[in-house]
């Protein structure tokens, strides 16, 4: 599907969609329960229905409850020997040691990009705990067969924390207790949402640091009522596009959130953006914006609308963390390059684990998504600045994490000059 994107101001507010990341983690969870748990502000984009397709196949029962509630009976009962995730890497980590609790052999598979992110620390530590694991080199499809007992780990935690979210979520319920020993863990801040989440529903997990953690087993997930906040992913994109092309207030996010991507608003205090916050809403508002240097290895999500934030900023702006972006939905780091190229600005990735952008003019141009959500939206948010249109390829892959986002946008943009 295209889009065509016009250059325009923007003026009002929006609500942005759950979080993601917690509405899978409270999925999780829920599953793992045995009783009912209520889930309130969900909604339902790829990712999560993904991991609503997860939990079904592993034996919860669903029940949904007006427009954004699910009640959720737990109990882990696999019903069928293939678990198919989909294109969620968080899905795939996350529900992969959850499927070992079980003796019953599962086949995790996956679809589109996924099939091409690595999977072997996740097998290797699987491993370690005695679960039976076959891959394919390192790749999806595995075939896992449990039970996930309990006892020690060691993990490289450098490339993604998804993986230690599943094993963290699905430790408390082994036989015995385990401690897992993390190398170099990244995206800290999605592991505090996961002992956050677990904590929620009554089990406890010890850490130091993040370098070691400690589940005691047998513990047991108590049901509860869990309202799901909105999500800081979605919310950043939507702060930039105030902060480059006009006025917005951004609904249901809160700055003490756990999520890493609140770091947004540092960046756009940075860039000279007025940021005020209420203890629900973030309201930001143009103004005059200059170069930055932010470094965005705990969150990067953001380097697709730290990338827009930049090519509005004067100068150069330094966005450390590149690292962080090779298996993403794309290459994130090649992709901003190479679409924001296409549409007159300069990304520059030839220093180690370093992004630099000079900020300029946007011309109108045919970009392409690569399939990737933020890059979607990132191309949209840059176009209300553009000298002409610009067409989007690609654009109904906003369907992961914000399906209504073109809609979204048409609410709050007010004409067609800056």
């Amino acid at each position: 599907m295209e889009k065509i994107i016009t250059s325009g101001s923007i003026r009002g507010a929006l609500t942005p969609p759950c979080s993601k990341s917690y509405a899978q983690r409270a999925l999780a969870v829920s599953l793992l329960t045995k009783g009912i748990s209520e889930l309130r502000n969900i909604e339902f984009c790829d990712d999560t229905r993904a991991a609503l397709r997860c939990i079904e196949t592993l034996g919860a029962h669903i029940t949904q409850k007006g427009e954004d509630q699910l009640l959720i009976e737990g109990g882990l009962h696999p019903i069928d020997n293939i678990l198919y995730v989909g294109e969620s890497g968080l899905s795939s980590r996350m529900f992969s040691p959850i499927a070992a609790l079980h003796d019953r052999p599962i086949r995790i598979q996956g679809s589109g990009s996924l099939l091409r992110r690595p999977m072997s620390i996740m097998t290797d530590a699987l491993r370690q705990l005695g679960v039976d694991v076959r891959d394919n080199g390192g790749l999806l499809p595995l075939d896992i067969c449990g039970p996930l007992r309990g006892g020690e780990a060691t993990i490289d935690g450098s490339v993604s924390s998804q993986f230690i979210t599943g094993l963290l979520l699905a430790a408390p319920l082994a036989e015995t207790d385990t401690t897992l020993y993390i190398r170099g863990a990244v995206s800290t801040p999605y592991l505090d949402m996961t002992i956050d989440t677990a904590e929620h529903f009554g089990v406890e997990i010890c850490r130091r640091g993040y370098e070691e953690f400690y589940i005691a087993g047998g513990q047991h997930y108590t049901p509860t009522t869990f309202d799901i906040e909105g999500d800081w992913s979605a919310a950043a994109m939507l702060l930039v596009m105030g902060a480059t092309a006009g006025e917005i207030t951004v609904h249901n996010v809160h700055m003490l959130s756990k999520q890493a991507d609140t770091a947004i608003c540092t960046a756009l205090v940075r860039a000279g953006a007025a940021v005020m916050n209420d203890a629900d809403s973030v309201t930001v508002v143009s103004r005059p914006l200059s170069a930055f240097e932010f470094d965005a290895t705990e969150c990067p999500d953001l380097f697709p609308a730290l990338a827009v934030l930049a090519s509005a900023a004067e100068g150069d702006s330094v966005i450390r963390g590149t690292s962080r972006l090779t298996h993403k939905e794309c290459d994130r780091a090649s992709a901003i390059q190479e679409e924001f190229g296409c549409m007159g600005i300069d990304v520059d990735l030839s220093e180690p684990d370093t992004m630099r952008i000079r900020g300029g003019a946007i011309h109108g141009a045919h970009v392409k998504s690569h399939g990737d959500h933020r890059m979607a939206m990132a191309t949209a948010v840059a176009a209300l600045r553009a000298d002409g249109p610009v067409t989007i390829e690609g654009a109904e892959s906003v369907a992961k994490s914000y399906p209504n986002f073109f809609e979204d946008l048409q609410k709050v943009k007010i004409d067609n000059t800056l």
